[in-house]
């Protein structure tokens, strides 16, 4: 036996090993991801001498046509507010927005896993739950989010529960996608030799569709913060939020704190990004 993977998984699984291909999907991002070589490092270089240019250019363009602050903010006002207010007002939003985040993704992701599962091995489940799961994906869930404070007050759970209902649905889809693409030879063989349906599951279908859990996993997160942030503009809590500064500082003009805010969500979706990737390439790398 080769030990290289069956091509009508390595087609379809994707891999987490930047070095095995050429082919890095729409956006090549290893110069995030690999510090190892040389080439590496100057990508890294490139990345950050575009980011001076396109960072200071804009603060010379700002300041040689005079424009206000409270029509766009200079870059460099926007970074001192946020290292000047970050301790002392940032934080504790950070703080409120990623508690609202993290507990609906964990609710949302650990449901859309079993659900997947669940639709894998019983198909009139999947006949069952698919339409609601589609009514899901396609409606933004911070539409709920008005409702949902009517009903359970102003505190965080409305939130929790409309990340959870925007995560779930994107881990469920890519999980499923994974336990279906599973070589039907190895299952075969594993019942032929009287392996159990969940021997099957934990041995064969779970290891092999862990590539596109991961990246379900990695959608469904971005979703999540994107509505934990948005429903904080449609109904802040009573704590705050980053997407409650947001409504706050454009109301105001206060464009330097807004900038500032609108880098923390930046930076934060970046760093899912780049955690799943590690987190893929550490235990999903094996198809490459």
């Amino acid at each position: 036996m080769s030990g290289k993977a069956p091509t009508e998984l390595r087609d379809e699984i994707p891999t987490f090993d930047g070095a095995a291909r050429a082919d890095h999907g729409p956006i090549d991002w290893t110069a995030l991801t690999s510090i190892r070589t040389a080439k590496s490092a100057l990508e890294i270089g490139s990345i950050i001498g575009l980011f001076a240019v396109v960072f200071f250019g804009l603060e010379l363009i700002l300041r040689w046509s005079n424009t206000p602050t409270y029509v766009f903010p200079k870059p460099i006002a926007v970074f001192r507010t946020l290292v000047n207010e970050f301790t002392s007002v940032y934080a504790h939003h950070l703080w409120v927005t990623m508690y609202e985040f993290l507990v609906g993704y964990a609710i949302g992701a650990a449901i859309g896993l079993l659900l997947a599962a669940l639709i894998t091995q019983k198909p009139f489940a999947e006949k069952v739950i698919a339409p609601y799961v589609l009514i899901m994906v396609t409606t933004p869930m911070i539409a709920f989010v008005p409702f949902l404070r009517l009903k359970l007050g102003f505190g965080s759970w409305p939130l929790i529960i409309a990340v959870a209902l925007a995560a779930g649905p994107m881990v469920m889809i890519n999980a499923a996608t994974g336990f279906r693409r599973t070589d039907l030879a190895k299952i075969a063989l594993a019942r032929s030799y009287g392996a159990s349906t969940l021997q099957i599951f934990r041995k064969i279908r779970f290891p092999l569709a862990l590539p596109m859990i991961i990246v379900g996993f990695m959608v469904g997160s971005i979703f999540g913060l994107l509505t934990a942030v948005g429903g904080e503009m449609v109904a802040a809590s009573e704590e705050g939020g980053l997407g409650e500064r947001l409504v706050y500082y454009s109301s105001l003009a206060r464009m330097d704190q807004f900038g500032a805010v609108i880098l923390i969500i930046a930076a934060l979706g970046v760093s899912i990004y780049v955690l799943f990737y590690f987190i893929g390439k550490r235990w999903a790398s094996w198809e490459a």
